[in-house]
């Protein structure tokens, strides 16, 4: 039987991928929405969580797709009411509510897979299996995208735990962190907030390997017309190239594999979150959290000109 699962925040990610997952995941059966200014037509709705949990004891599940802020308070909530959990990324405001998100998943029996969608893009597993085989020598990271087009009228984005570019940056990290062999660490970073908003319009980030290896990333949120989320790495034997965010990979300027993207990555992380949840088990892996919360701690602030939402 699939299970029951109730969708927490119906916003433009969870119009655009986690409900046209749902609706055709074998899995699950989406049975529930709570929103405080939206409605899904065919399932019960409601305007909170608490809501939902009382009047919806027969769900298993819940999928938080809410703005990072809200993460904690909402999954600790459903935890506690004895549901399986799988957050959207970024997983939390800060490092330490995943940490205890963690900690009370497993004194309570529960999944929480904590997700990086990103990671289920079709060539990163084919990309981790190359680069293992090889040394690598360098890498780079452009991240470019219109904040216009990805989160209009969003301004939650560019509040204080809201991310800025960091919200679509942090897909590459945790790609970085899947595909690489080694650990890697931030070293310095420069921040560009907007003199109006909290959060960084741009960033770029200076990066090496527990190897000694040297990986730059540049993010930005100003890009017009063709956007790029791009991954190369460099190794003694060849040039690996993910672009499309992982949907399409390159060996030595030779296409290898070309994948839908976004559309293909909602449906494998519901899989998995299935079988996490028949198993028993949690995922939780904070790396590409910690790198950005490290590009903040350690990174040059430079203030440009006002971004309007």
């Amino acid at each position: 039987m699939p299970l029951k699962i109730g969708l927490l925040g119906i916003g433009k990610i969870a119009r655009d991928q986690h409900i046209p997952a749902l609706k055709a995941s074998a899995d699950f059966e989406l049975v529930a929405c709570a929103s405080r200014n939206a409605r899904v037509e065919g399932v019960a709705n409601f305007t909170d969580l608490e809501t939902m949990l009382a009047q919806m004891p027969e769900l298993e599940c819940v999928s938080i797709c809410t703005p990072p802020q809200a993460h904690f308070a909402a999954a600790l909530t459903a935890l506690r009411a004895g549901k399986h959990v799988m957050l959207e990324k970024p997983p939390a405001a800060t490092t330490r509510q995943i940490a205890l998100l963690a900690d009370e998943a497993a004194q309570h029996g529960r999944t929480l897979f904590q997700s990086w969608h990103s990671r289920f893009a079709a060539s990163v597993d084919a990309a981790r299996e190359w680069v293992g085989t090889r040394t690598l020598t360098g890498g780079r990271i452009v991240w470019k995208e219109d904040v216009h087009q990805w989160h209009p009228g969003q301004q939650w984005i560019w509040e204080p735990g809201g991310f800025g570019v960091f919200d679509p940056g942090i897909n590459a990290l945790s790609v970085l962190t899947e595909v690489l062999s080694n650990e890697v660490c931030v070293e310095t970073a420069v921040l560009a907030f907007p003199e109006n908003q909290q959060a960084p319009i741009a960033a770029e980030v200076h990066m090496r390997t527990e190897e000694g290896v040297t990986v730059e990333a540049e993010f930005d949120f100003r890009q017009k017309g063709e956007q790029s989320w791009d991954i190369e790495l460099y190794t003694t034997t060849g040039r690996l190239k993910l672009s499309q965010g992982g949907a399409t990979l390159e060996i030595d300027g030779e296409l290898i594999a070309a994948d839908e993207g976004l559309a293909g990555e909602y449906p494998r992380l519901y899989s998995r979150f299935a079988s996490l949840c028949s198993a028993g088990r949690s995922e939780v892996d904070w790396r590409p959290f910690q790198l950005v919360a490290d590009a903040f701690l350690i990174g040059e602030r430079r203030i440009v000109a006002p971004h309007q939402v």
